[in-house]
């Protein structure tokens, strides 16, 4: 789900936050930026590094948990073992991943969002904010998500 044009880039969002922009970040906030695919910490050094062969693994680490910090990056953990980063979204939004080939999609569905209020309510509360991860394999036994 990807941001209206008038949202500022992330490196700008930085610079907003008073943060030092140096060329590893802003390398690094770029590539962040230009990911589809919810990436890792290994998969945003090896794309990174591609650009500038000076920016290193802990590097990368700081930079994505400075962002995450600073509340302009979200974490997942998809049950793989692997912490993966995306833009905090302008419009929520919910993931299916593919527990085959480990694609992550994304989808909004209203009724499900109209259930979740009703099921809080019911219980006695307003909801504030929510994550739901759907974990499935593809009906027909393939890999659909595989490229």
């Amino acid at each position: 789900m990807s941001k209206s044009p008038n949202e500022p880039t992330l490196e700008e969002a930085c610079v907003q936050k008073g943060m030092r922009m140096t060329d590893q970040r802003r390398i690094i906030a770029q590539v962040i930026e230009a990911a589809s695919d919810h990436p890792d910490v290994e998969e945003l050094y090896r794309r990174a590094s591609a650009v500038d062969d000076r920016i290193s693994l802990s590097t990368v680490y700081r930079t994505v948990n400075l962002f995450e910090e600073a509340g302009l990056v979200t974490k997942h953990d998809f049950k793989d073992g692997r912490a993966r980063f995306e833009l905090i979204p302008d419009e929520h939004h919910d993931h299916l991943i593919d527990i085959r080939s480990g694609t992550v999609i994304e989808f909004r569905n209203e009724e499900i969002e109209a259930i979740q209020e009703v099921i809080a309510k019911r219980l006695g509360y307003r909801l504030v904010d929510h994550r739901l991860e759907l974990y499935a394999v593809p009906i027909d036994g393939g890999d659909k998500g595989k490229k």
